[in-house]
């Protein structure tokens, strides 16, 4: 209950790890950020609202919006970077021992999506919860080429972190934006969960 409070109100949140902790709350935000994007069993952390409202932050003066900006970039790619190896060496681990369980063919099938289609995936699976979490590991343990990976998750990673920062410190302290950010967390949160769910409805259909 404390979690999903704190979820809700993260604004709340924030401006009080900032009057506690002060300069400490970069710290924070970058580890939560990183947590997100480096670490499966993290997918659930608040990745999008998070940065929307630390960009209203920073628009009142609580935070520094380039140094914000810039830490959580690198928190981003380097989250996403260690995710891809992760992958990547269970990926090999896997295939030398030649499991009968697994399937080369869908292996081999998702290198050739992800070598065709990395540059679309990774410019929009930041901005999809899970996604951003699920999608360096496929990478990795699908053997996508590490050189487009690195340029297409850093350009994706440089996307996200623009687009909702810069939302947020333009359009979050409307005062009715302001006053249902609980609501808009909630929104960002369930429209993100449902893209993934109703695409897999919609293969499940198809097959």
């Amino acid at each position: 209950m404390e979690l999903v409070h704190a979820l809700l109100h993260l604004d709340q949140f924030l401006n009080a790890i900032i009057v506690q902790y002060g300069a400490a709350i970069y710290a924070i935000l970058f580890a939560i950020v990183f947590s997100e994007t480096a670490i499966l069993a993290l997918f659930f952390l608040p990745g999008d609202p998070l940065l929307f409202i630390s960009g209203a932050l920073a628009a009142t003066g609580a935070v520094k919006l380039w140094v914000l900006m810039g830490l959580l970039f690198i928190a981003a790619v380097l989250g996403s970077n260690l995710n891809y190896w992760l992958g990547n060496l269970l990926g090999r681990k896997i295939v030398t021992h030649d499991y009968k369980w697994l399937n080369r063919h869908a292996l081999d099938s998702t290198n050739a999506f992800y070598e065709k289609h990395g540059a679309v995936t990774f410019l929009v699976s930041l901005f999809i919860p899970i996604c951003r979490t699920f999608a360096p590991f496929i990478a990795g343990f699908s053997n996508m080429t590490y050189r487009k990976f690195q340029l297409f998750s850093a350009v994706g990673a440089a996307l996200w972190v623009l687009v909702l920062i810069l939302g947020g410190y333009f359009f979050g302290n409307i005062p009715v934006i302001r006053d249902h950010l609980n609501i808009i967390v909630l929104l960002g949160v369930g429209f993100g969960l449902a893209i993934p769910l109703v695409n897999a409805i919609f293969r499940y259909i198809k097959n």
